[in-house]
């Protein structure tokens, strides 16, 4: 496996080892063929790169990670849509709209694309239950990561999360629809955001998360470390470089 197109998903330490057939990543720029503002790495068939450059970077993801079955592909639409990724899902093939999906079934690979929005994924401890969840500002803030827990059949004293990367808060400024947005859902959000002048905010979208996960009851978090924006060797971001490409969060059972 070409190490330079993979980040693997870090749960806490306490887990780390004992998850053995939870298997997650995002996908890096690195070891495609899309070429331009796409290179190299690019998986999203819907912002402008040539098809056959994403189908080859498509088959040489499920071959480079030995996936069960193609991804779960999901039509996004910074909602707060769950859907369940069965038998029936990976058989028929079709982009659903949602911005989260949810398994129990090892034959199926959840998987959303990002390029500065949060990708958040969550197992139980016992590993036998995935998902992973496209987390934009509007997905956020209309609950996406509310509504994953709550589709999930584990208990949130069950789950644990990995939080992928996104952009970092140096680098999200927002207006104050944004900041007034997450603060009329819960006062705490107000943390998650710095002024930088009368109309404008600095915002911690990996803080945003977390409160969210926690008011949850969800304890077991890690990740929030990246920055997509800033590290744009490995990283694409749509806040940088409108016209580009996605990485795959990718999550699956074995």
């Amino acid at each position: 496996m070409d190490k330079r197109s993979y980040l693997p998903a870090c749960w806490t330490e306490e887990w780390q080892g004992k998850l053995v057939n939870v298997h997650a990543v995002t996908t890096l720029i690195k070891g495609g063929i899309s070429s331009g503002n796409y290179a190299e790495f690019n998986l999203a068939t819907h912002v402008g790169d040539d098809l056959a450059s994403v189908n080859h970077n498509r088959g040489k993801l499920c071959t480079d990670l030995q996936l069960p079955s193609e991804p779960v592909w999901l039509e996004q639409v910074h909602s707060n849509r769950v859907i369940l990724a069965d038998e029936k899902t990976v058989d028929e093939r079709i982009a659903l709209q949602a911005d989260a999906s949810f398994t129990q079934f090892k034959g199926a690979v959840c998987a959303v694309l990002t390029a500065d929005c949060l990708p958040v994924f969550f197992c139980n401890q016992t590993g036998t239950e995935v998902a992973v969840a496209h987390a934009g500002w509007r997905g956020l803030n209309a609950g996406i990561i509310s509504n994953t827990v709550k589709a999930m059949n584990s208990s949130v004293d069950e789950i644990l999360v990995s939080l992928g990367p996104a952009i970092g808060p140096q680098y999200f400024e927002v207006g104050t629809d944004v900041f007034e947005a997450f603060t009329d859902n819960n006062r705490l959000n107000a943390s998650a955001f710095v002024a930088t002048d009368s109309n404008h905010f600095l915002c911690n979208i990996y803080q945003l998360a977390r409160i969210e996960l926690q008011s949850l009851g969800i304890k077991r978090i890690t990740g929030g470390d990246y920055c997509t924006y800033r590290d744009e060797q490995k990283f694409y971001s749509f806040r940088r470089q409108q016209n580009t490409g996605r990485m795959a969060n990718l999550i699956w059972l074995s």
